[in-house]
């Protein structure tokens, strides 16, 4: 019942397996990871050295298992966590529970379904690994006890997005507070995996017995909540999408309670309008501010700010304060946030109302276009912007209390630029993508996958580039093609610290008659510069686009399919 005989399993599988994305996806996978082994693979006098180079050997492996890990724990989420809140949107939720399936099967089915991508995905990647052994340095049993701890972390991270399904009405909302749970939790095994890099016996005995029993133990516990709240469903008689009694959730809250009529939380969650608008007030604003984004209550923005503070806390104390020069590790951090936050808001501005059927209407009423779109940009905008400022603020304290950052004021100044136009690329993608798409999943997804390809792929290219090939000209064009990316951006803004002048940071003040700006090389902010002209010309041609767009109905006749 649970696995041969489940029909929830069978027919996700059936769904899911035959859409023409799986082979797709399945193509795209191997075809990555086989250029990162064809083209990191030794060269040297083109043959194989069973003994001169095992360490580039274990390097090798070491970088294809842990771009697998990344690339799993990113797409984990996007296949299971719409697995159960994608029913309360399909309203097929309640005839699902009302059927004689038992909410165990219920669970196990969505999951090894929404696993089952990934699986196949992992099990393809094995002849490729295999290739490796020959050159020696890494064992057999090694690269299993590898693959043995990916799947444990796979379905780790599956059955966290699916319980976060069975939490939230919304895919967006479970697919983001899943993110925002996984990604400590794949950093900390980035993190473990490397330092352990020359202690491989230890490595192999924590692969194959501690990291699959804690696995299996979060897995178990959430599990047995997700299939409780199944059995005793508190969202059930309204198919899951019940506008939820903010005044009645803040009194049952448990943690952090939002109050929209007290500062800073008016700042993004304004109280609900009980008089008339004033003249010339913009509609579309109004109302996303008030009633649209806050339809289904708080508890992720809730999760999102406890869970992003937890965090940050030993971050901000070892960057900002232990390892000063490390600061940019810090902006990377809230930039992080605000790359998984800031989409929300907006990814559903548009596709709201074609999935309401509420778009034709909308465009042929007096409000202009333009209206339109800086109502619902700004409104997504400010409440992401002022969620991702909790995490800035503490950058200012340390300005306040260590005396070297405002020798670097300049350098301050420059993060602040870099986390504004990272708040305004992500709004303007998301709801740019919410323009061109028909469904809030689709257009969130669609979101993810250009700023990944914005944001990470340049940086993961340039670094594989510098690791194989440090004096191609090939080496040279990425790494001038990471001004798209605002992780590059912080870490080539020049900082200078008196107590790490003699890290590996190469950063530094300007000399003697050496071009300059604020004290710093010219040639250091060029990164900075680029990357601040390249987002502003961004950000114009597509809201140019969206203007364009509605001006010309976009896709009014078919709003309603």
């Amino acid at each position: 019942m649970y696995l041969f005989e489940n029909p929830v399993l069978q027919r996700e599988l059936l769904v899911n397996l035959r859409m023409p994305r799986a082979f797709v996806l399945l193509l795209l996978y191997q075809v990555l990871l086989a250029a990162v082994v064809y083209f990191a693979w030794p060269k040297d006098n083109l043959r194989l050295d069973l003994t001169e180079n095992p360490e580039s050997t274990s390097t090798l492996v070491d970088l294809f298992f842990l771009g697998q890990y990344v690339l799993a724990s990113l797409m984990a989420p996007s296949f299971a966590a719409g697995a159960i809140s994608g029913e309360k949107e399909r309203s097929t939720y309640e005839m699902l529970l009302a059927s004689p399936i038992r909410p165990e099967a219920i669970v196990m089915g969505k999951l090894v379904a929404a696993l089952t991508h990934l699986a196949v995905l992992i099990f393809a990647s094995l002849p490729i690994v295999m290739l490796c052994l020959p050159l020696g340095g890494v064992s057999l049993y090694e690269v299993l006890a590898a693959y043995l701890a990916l799947i444990a972390s796979v379905i780790t991270f599956g059955m966290i997005s699916v319980a976060c399904g069975s939490f939230f009405p919304r895919t967006s909302s479970s697919l983001v507070v899943s993110y925002l749970t996984i990604l400590p939790m794949a950093l900390m095994g980035i993190l473990f995996w490397s330092s352990l890099s020359e202690l491989g016996e230890t490595r192999f005995k924590l692969s194959i017995a501690v990291i699959p029993g804690i696995a299996a133990a979060i897995t178990i516990s959430l599990f047995y909540i997700c299939s409780a709240r199944m059995l005793y469903p508190p969202d059930f008689g309204s198919e899951g999408k019940e506008v939820v009694d903010l005044e009645l959730e803040s009194a049952q809250a448990v943690g952090l309670v939002i109050q929209r009529d007290q500062f800073p939380d008016r700042l993004f969650a304004p109280p609900k309008r009980e008089t008339l608008m004033e003249d010339g007030t913009n509609p579309v604003y109004d109302k996303e501010m008030r009633s649209e984004i806050f339809g289904q209550g708080t508890l992720m923005l809730r999760l999102a700010i406890q869970i992003s503070m937890v965090v940050a806390i030993p971050v901000m104390a070892w960057c900002l304060y232990i390892k000063r020069h490390l600061a940019p590790w810090y902006i990377s951090y809230v930039v992080l946030f605000n790359i998984l936050i800031g989409p929300v808001f907006s990814a559903g501005s548009v596709t709201s109302e074609r999935e309401r059927q509420t778009l034709d209407l909308l465009l042929t009423t007096v409000i202009t276009p333009w209206q339109i779109l800086w109502g619902k940009l700004l409104s997504g905008l400010r409440v992401s912007s002022v969620l991702s400022s909790f995490l800035l603020w503490p950058v200012f304290l340390a300005l306040i209390m260590v005396g070297e950052y405002w020798g670097n004021l300049p350098t301050i100044i420059a993060y602040v630029i870099i986390f504004c136009l990272t708040c305004l690329t992500t709004a303007m993608l998301a709801l740019f993508c919410s323009t061109l798409f028909h469904k809030t999943s689709t257009s969130l997804m669609a979101t993810y996958t250009v700023i990944l390809l914005m944001y990470v792929a340049p940086l993961a290219t340039s670094f594989f580039g510098n690791t194989y090939f440090p004096k191609s000209r090939g080496t040279e064009i990425v790494n001038a093609m990471t001004i798209t990316s605002p992780f590059s951006a912080a870490f080539n803004v020049p900082i200078y610290m008196e107590d790490f002048s003699n890290s590996d940071s190469g950063w530094r003040p300007a000399q003697a008659g050496e071009p300059q700006i604020f004290g710093y090389p010219l040639k250091d902010l060029e990164h900075f510069g680029g990357y601040v002209v390249f987002t502003i010309l961004f950000n114009g041609v597509l809201f140019g686009m969206m203007i364009w767009m509605f001006n010309s109905r976009w896709r009014v006749s078919t709003s309603t399919e």
